[in-house]
């Protein structure tokens, strides 16, 4: 028989996205739609303060509340010993407090549970719930976390005798990676023809807000317990619940189901998660919990917050010579699952692109009464990014050079690849020559600084500004060996099947767990290259703990450069078992059958078997080799070599009204080199989320926090999220540099645009104020504290704050300068 299965080419054709059917029309299945028979629902008593002892709890009156089946403490449960998890031990010294299921004696954060509500009905719980009669006595706050380090500050866990949590340091000249930072510092102090710049930047708290608010539904009926969540990772999740509540991992289910974004903020392991789990345990019924938005804002884990102070130092040329990075970061009250570890992603990536020939980075984590931080996209890196670029243009002022010509002397050149960095990673491939020169011919960099240079020279009132950064990630949490090292809580392998059924068709089963990136439709067509199958018959299944043994979920943009290399290799066991039977059913040595687009033919002959076929000989078994099995299914496990390493220059052109302070990003070009990409539409999406969260950051978003420690802008009236109108249409492309530590020569995007957005946005900002003498904006970059810069910059009394007539809502009413946001009240 001849083979007729057509050679298919999927990578690199953008597809719509398969899963968008039902993601877009209403017909994908979340959490809160899993309701299973008899369902009982919880709402969480949260505490309204930041720091209390809890004197007395009633709960008398919640329980008479109609449809309320119990009211219950830690104590009631059981659970006073019990801690949540924290994964990522930086240091052998880390204090690490127990974090409660419930509070039982002290509340640390505002928006910590004391108590949980089952009733029959989500609204009979949350009704109770007001219902129930704490009694606290308050304790100081915890909030600033340079006083928290001071002598005789208040201690958030007094039993640790110190709020630190962990330092950690790297010092290249002690790792032998580079030279002593201490001599690079006193050497440019001592030589006038070097230059010292040092800055303090502030990270400023941010909330993950994915569309989809957090649930969890546990159904303990018949033998094994079946927990649905709305997780990133599900296979974690279900390893942390039996270290927690000891339920053995062999009894425990859990699925996650269709997932409505996470961005970091659905990696952890949940108080939530844990109560339903133990209550539908002891009621023997399912339970449930949906979170409010309200609730997800208050008690869901925060991003960032960090102070940053650098320290970079150069010859006049411009030749850097050393980089000094002293973090402080804010824990909040309790240790996330990675939280620990988040500031230390960042280390690694602060030399970005750059040839520091001396580096060190020290980073102290502090306990605060607020929220806990934890993994937000992109989880350190963005950080990171953020100072090394601002430091440049800081240094560029210092010297009077173009940022950009200063940046292209001190970056590593394409034809240094693979070049080793000062902190010890060995970055394989690059080329930021290229993926520079197309985006400032795109953005006209030439012309845009003409048109700066006239509006200066004209007194415009609405400045322009140029913002630039150039930058690189780690991405795809990466080799195991490595992240041991680090004392990470977890390997970095990812495990994938492919089943061949009998009828051609394959299923494929990832331990990568979607969340909205795009998986079912990319993995389908790298399945479909590699295989020679159509990309309509391949289904990708994930997410179920059950159908998907083992994997290590999705989080640090590792979904497709660790877990869509587990599935080439898995692949590449299918052909390879094909190949014997086909060698068998042809009659011919297995050194003569060749595979390509699908199909196995006979070296120099016509003769030959279509993959299809082989996988219907395998399911019939009437005829195979004695000395294998009759399957072609295949399990693979891979292990990356290295991390990988996307890079990109993003252009911003910002322009300000000077009277108003009104600030308007104007144009935003990115081109980005990710490797060989599988789907350019899916990339773009990214690219445009991604883009979308790191101007948030720089223009719209910040918890704030009162000095009692409460949340003040815990809904989303006040915590600003921008829209599509608040943003422009963005040029973005795409160059490719193919990584070369594995087979698809990709390399990662889901958090490139996070990660370079920020600090070209502020940069920008601050290129159209410089020359009025305005330093420094603290982020968020709001109309009010651009006005206020300039004010104080100009000696101007800042006792009357305008009315910024081109924001959103402006003239509704007027602005409380005591606001930090500046946002209409």
């Amino acid at each position: 028989m001849t083979a007729t299965a057509e050679p298919t080419v999927e990578f690199g054709k953008a597809r719509p996205r398969k899963e968008d059917a039902r993601l877009i029309t209403g017909r994908s299945r979340y959490t809160d739609a899993i309701t299973p028979s008899g369902t009982l629902h919880i709402a969480v008593v949260r505490s309204p303060l930041a720091h209390a002892t809890i004197t007395g709890v009633d709960k008398s009156e919640a329980e008479q509340a109609p449809g309320v089946v119990g009211v219950y403490t830690a104590a009631d449960l059981g659970l006073e010993g019990v801690g949540l998890p924290c994964a990522w031990p930086v240091t052998p010294d880390m204090k690490a407090p127990q974090r409660p299921v419930l509070a039982t004696g002290t509340v640390h954060f505002a928006g910590e549970g004391v108590a949980v509500i089952v009733a029959r009905s989500p609204a009979e719980a949350r009704d109770a719930a007001d219902l129930v009669e704490i009694d606290y006595e308050p304790l100081d706050p915890v909030l600033d976390m340079e006083a928290a380090l001071a002598d005789g500050a208040t201690l958030v866990h007094p039993d640790l005798g110190t709020n630190e949590n962990a330092t950690w340091v790297f010092d290249s000249g002690e790792a032998g990676t580079g030279t002593s930072v201490s001599d690079a510092i006193s050497a440019a102090e001592a030589d006038p023809d070097q230059v010292v710049v040092r800055r303090r930047f502030r990270q400023q708290r941010l909330i993950p807000a994915f569309m989809e608010p957090r649930s969890a539904v546990c159904d303990p009926t018949g033998e094994q317990i079946t927990l649905y969540a709305a997780t990133q990772v599900p296979h974690i999740l279900r390893t942390m619940t039996t270290v927690t509540l000891g339920v053995p991992e062999s009894k425990l289910r859990v699925i996650a189901p269709d997932v409505g974004g996470g961005f970091g903020g659905k990696i952890g392991v949940l108080p939530e998660e844990m109560l339903v789990v133990a209550l539908a345990q002891k009621l023997g019924k399912p339970v449930k919990w949906s979170e409010t938005r309200s609730e997800s804002l208050l008690a869901a884990h925060h991003g960032r917050d960090q102070i940053q102070d650098i320290t970079i130092t150069a010859k006049k040329d411009g030749t850097v010579t050393g980089l000094d990075v002293k973090l402080l970061a804010d824990m909040g009250a309790y240790l996330g699952l990675v939280g620990p570890g988040v500031p230390i992603l960042g280390a690694f990536m602060f030399n970005a692109i750059y040839k520091f020939p001396a580096y060190r980075f020290t980073c102290t984590n502090v306990f605060t009464t607020k929220t806990l931080t934890d993994a937000y996209r992109g989880a350190g890196r963005p950080e990171a990014t953020f100072a090394v670029e601002r430091i440049m243009d800081e240094l560029a002022v210092e010297l009077g050079r173009d940022p950009m010509e200063l940046r292209e002397q001190n970056w590593i050149k394409h034809e240094e690849f693979p070049f080793t960095t000062v902190c010890g990673l060995t970055y394989d491939s690059g080329n930021y020559e290229q993926a520079t020169q197309q985006a400032m011919e795109l953005f006209d960099y030439a012309g845009l600084r003409r048109e700066q240079e006239e509006r200066r020279r004209s007194g415009d009132p609405v400045q322009l500004g140029i913002g630039i950064s150039t930058f690189t990630e780690m991405c795809g949490l990466a080799p195991s060996r490595v992240l041991g090292s680090l004392s990470y809580g977890a390997g970095g392998w990812e495990a994938a099947s492919i089943r061949m059924l009998a009828t051609g068709k394959v299923e494929v089963i990832t331990g990568a767990s979607a969340h909205g990136q795009g998986h079912e439709t990319a993995f389908s067509q790298i399945v479909a290259d590699q295989l020679g199958v159509p990309f309509e018959d391949v289904e990708v299944l994930h997410g179920d703990t059950q159908i998907s043994p083992k994997g290590l979920d999705t989080y640090g943009s590792r979904s497709l450069v660790v877990g869509g290399i587990a599935i080439v290799k898995a692949a590449d066991k299918v052909i390879a078992k094909a190949k014997k039977i086909a060698a068998h059913l042809l009659e011919a040595s297995e050194d003569d059958i060749e595979f390509a687009g699908g199909n196995f033919t006979v070296r120099g002959t016509d003769k030959g078997r279509s993959i299809q076929e082989i996988a219907f000989a395998a399911f019939m078994a009437h005829d195979y080799p004695e000395d294998m099995e009759p399957s072609l299914d295949s399990d693979a496990v891979y292990d990356p070599e290295n991390f990988s390493f996307p890079h990109g220059t993003h252009l911003a052109a910002i322009e300000i009204d000077t009277e108003t302070g009104h600030v308007d990003l104007r144009k935003y070009v990115c081109v980005d080199d990710i490797g060989n990409v599988v789907n350019p539409l899916i990339v773009e999406g990214q690219v445009h989320g991604g883009l979308a969260q790191g101007i948030a950051q720089a223009l719209f978003e910040e918890a704030n926090y009162d000095d009692q420690g409460t949340l003040v802008n815990g809904t989303f009236v006040d915590y600003t999220l921008p829209s599509a109108a608040d943003l422009p249409s963005f040029d973005t492309r795409t160059v490719s540099t193919p990584a070369t530590s594995n087979p698809l020569g990709v390399k990662g995007v889901g958090e490139a645009g996070t990660i370079a957005s920020t600090p070209a946005i502020v940069n920008g900002v601050l290129d159209a104020l410089r020359h009025l003498g305005v330093r420094d904006v603290e982020m968020p970059c709001t109309s009010q504290r651009v006005w206020r810069a300039l004010q104080d910059a100009q000696g101007r009394s800042t006792q009357e704050t305008p009315v910024d007539t081109h924001s959103p809502g402006a003239g509704l009413g007027s602005i409380d300068p005591n606001n930090p946001q500046g946002e209409v009240q």
